[in-house]
């Protein structure tokens, strides 16, 4: 499925789904310092029903499968939920996944204690998800939005790489990032209260094939319009490029949390 959006690469058309193979196999890369994080503060955990709002393929719930919450994954994508269903399946995860933007989600009010959202947060159209949100979880239930983003400013690898995405997408603008602590879009104010924000710093561990495939599938790349022909060239120049680094090196990324709890009624 393809989504235009005027915030996101100027307006140019990308679809995830064109992405999913090489989605599945090299963007599950948090540390587990990132999901302890969520669990430490007694997040996803045991006894809790958990939305997982744009799920890619499952990286998520897997990942805190775990600590014992009962999880639910969508996304906008049928592909990668095809991928997400696949891989929690082998796993013998009892995960469900549902096809579903984040504006129109299936579910009763108050179905959810957590909802996440890791790495897509910025793609809702927030006017229509803060209400819905706070509608589907139960009280004093909780959104968390977070991110983990490499730091080019910061890393050689990662500038290098970006550049190159630039040379065949110009348009993306997923370049650029800096350390930051994640801003709340201001919609959710009505809706939420803000318990917790931070960010910290985290190095990611990747050997050259690994790095490559991660940018493959990046949206400025594998999620793009970008031809057959036209991936396979920016593909050959980024892996000639990597020859100049180790085997295995870390890239400096940042991770960011908000964690928001729903506003009582009076």
């Amino acid at each position: 499925m393809f989504i235009k959006d005027e915030r996101i690469d100027g307006g140019k058309a990308f679809d995830w789904g064109r992405a999913s193979a090489d989605y599945a196999l090299y963007r599950d890369i948090y540390p587990e310092s990132f999901y302890r994080f969520i669990a430490d503060r007694g997040i996803c955990v045991s006894g809790q029903r958990v939305l997982d709002i744009g799920t890619g393929t499952g990286v998520l719930p897997r990942n805190m499968y775990k600590y014992g919450a009962k999880w639910i994954g969508t996304d906008i994508s049928d592909n990668q939920i095809a991928q997400a269903r696949q891989m929690s399946e082998q796993l013998g995860m009892d995960i469900k996944y549902i096809v579903s933007p984040a504006e129109d989600l299936p579910f009763d009010d108050r179905s959810f204690d957590v909802i996440t959202a890791c790495q897509c947060y910025w793609y809702f159209d927030h006017k229509r998800t803060a209400p819905l949100f706070a509608r589907l979880l139960s009280e004093k239930g909780k959104v968390v939005l977070m991110l983990m983003d490499w730091l080019p400013f910061e890393d050689e690898i990662a500038a290098k790489s970006e550049e190159l995405v630039l040379k065949y997408n110009p348009q993306w603008s997923g370049k650029g990032e800096t350390f930051h602590e994640l801003a709340l879009p201001e919609e959710y104010i009505d809706h939420f209260e803000l318990k917790e924000s931070a960010a910290f710093r985290l190095p990611v561990h990747f050997t050259r094939e690994s790095w490559n495939g991660r940018i493959k599938a990046c949206r400025g790349i594998g999620a793009s319009t970008l031809s057959a022909e036209q991936k396979s060239a920016w593909e050959k120049e980024h892996i000639q490029m990597l020859t100049a680094y180790p085997e295995e090196f870390d890239i400096e990324h940042f991770a960011a949390f908000a964690i928001l709890e729903k506003k009582q009624v009076r």
